[in-house]
Formats: C-alpha cells, sequence, structure tokens
C-alpha cells in the first residue's frame, strides 16, 4: 500500500513540473504584435452577398509574414478563420448588397489557434461606416451617378464641335452650339431613361472572389509563441 502511495505522489510530481514547464516556456517565448499592425490577406474562397448567409465560414491566408527584429511571428501563407456576421442581399431600387465579416483566429505553425479581432481597412469594394462591405448603396447614388454620366455626354458633345475647328478652322462656330444643345438632350435623356430603369434594377452584389487581397488592421494584440 505505501508502494502505491509513493508511486502515485512521484507521479504527480512529475505532471505538475511538466505543466509549469510548459506554461514558462510558452510564456517565455512568445511575440507580440501591435494593435493597429495592417497587413493583407488572401482568400481561399469566394464570398458573397449573392450566396453567403449569415453564420457561414471562410478562410483566408497571409499574403506575407509578420515578423520584427528579424524573427517570423507568421510565416507568409498562416490561415485565418472567420466567418459572416451579417449579410443583407441586393435589392430593387439599386440598393445594393452589403457584407460584414467576423475574423475569428489565426492558425500558428505549431498548430495553436489563437483569436483575433480584426476590422477591413482596404478592399476593392467600399468599406461604410459601420465596417460593412458594400458596392452601390441605393437610388439617391444611382441618380447621382446618372447624373455625372448626363454631364459628361453633354461636356463630351461640346467638345466635339469645339474640335471641328483644328480641321475646319472656323466651323466650331456653327458645330460647338449645335453638338452642345444635342449633348444636352441627350444627357437628359439618358439621366431620366436611366434613372426610371434603377427603380426596377437591382442594386450590386458584394463579390470577394477567391485569390482576392484585402487590408486589414489589429484591433487588439496578439501573442504569438515563437519557436
Amino acid at each position: 500500500m505505501k508502494k502505491i502511495i509513493v508511486i502515485l505522489l512521484m507521479m504527480l510530481f512529475v505532471c505538475t513540473n511538466t505543466v509549469f514547464a510548459g506554461t514558462f516556456k510558452a510564456d517565455a517565448k512568445t511575440k507580440r504584435i501591435a494593435a493597429g499592425t495592417r497587413f493583407q490577406i488572401e482568400f481561399l474562397q469566394s464570398v458573397t452577398t449573392s450566396a453567403g448567409n449569415e453564420g457561414d465560414f471562410f478562410t483566408a491566408a497571409l499574403k506575407d509574414e509578420l515578423k520584427t527584429n528579424n524573427t517570423i511571428i507568421l510565416p507568409k501563407g498562416s490561415v485565418i478563420r472567420g466567418s459572416i456576421s451579417n449579410v443583407k442581399t441586393a435589392k430593387r431600387f439599386s440598393r445594393g448588397g452589403m457584407l460584414y465579416l467576423d475574423f475569428d483566429h489565426v492558425v500558428t505553425p505549431n498548430g495553436r489557434q489563437i483569436p483575433l479581432d480584426l476590422s477591413v481597412v482596404q478592399c476593392n469594394d467600399r468599406i461604410y461606416y459601420d465596417g460593412g462591405l458594400y458596392n452601390s448603396l441605393g437610388y439617391g447614388e444611382a441618380i447621382k451617378e446618372n447624373y455625372n454620366k448626363g454631364v459628361d455626354i453633354t461636356k463630351n458633345a461640346t467638345e466635339y464641335g469645339l474640335s471641328v475647328g483644328d480641321t475646319h478652322p472656323g466651323l466650331q462656330f456653327l458645330t460647338t452650339p449645335f453638338c452642345a444643345v444635342g449633348g444636352f438632350i441627350g444627357g437628359v435623356g439618358y439621366v431620366i431613361g436611366d434613372s426610371v430603369a434603377d427603380m426596377f434594377r437591382k442594386g450590386k452584389d458584394v463579390i470577394l472572389t477567391k485569390g482576392e487581397t484585402i487590408t486589414v488592421q489589429l484591433i487588439n494584440p496578439i501573442d504569438v509563441p515563437v519557436y
């Protein structure tokens, strides 16, 4: 009976030392990535407002290694996992889709999963004030775009009328007013026609294709084991 007790005590002593040694080793060999650090990640599959649903998972990879003082903290290709926290599909009246991403953790080279909190700071699509990604906001924005295109039509037509004088001096005094009026009519017609169409047209979807790169920023610092 005494031998069994001694053996159990020895096993408990060895296990306790191993746990404390492992904890000390992990604490002693970590490197911190500061809050505010920006880096690029590449999507490993497509994520869209047309096909994605709230809760869908996605994976991305570090575009370049993260290092400090020549020590690599996270190598290129480290996997970052996340999910869609909210998605709004495109609707009529040119209301575009909106995509919200939640980044969960990064996988270290030794397989550890370290929680991280990221925000998107640069993307091919635009970023809303609350962090959502979007491509078009709605009917008001569509009308504004139509107006700008109508102005361009008038401007281009007028410039064409003026350019006639380069090859036929004096003729521009006739062609410029004619082209300006024609361009104005054409521009107004475009604005009205396309604005009516935008009432029935769906807005643009947010599409993050496989291989697309975005820039993210750390909201809180993370400590990564370095071996």
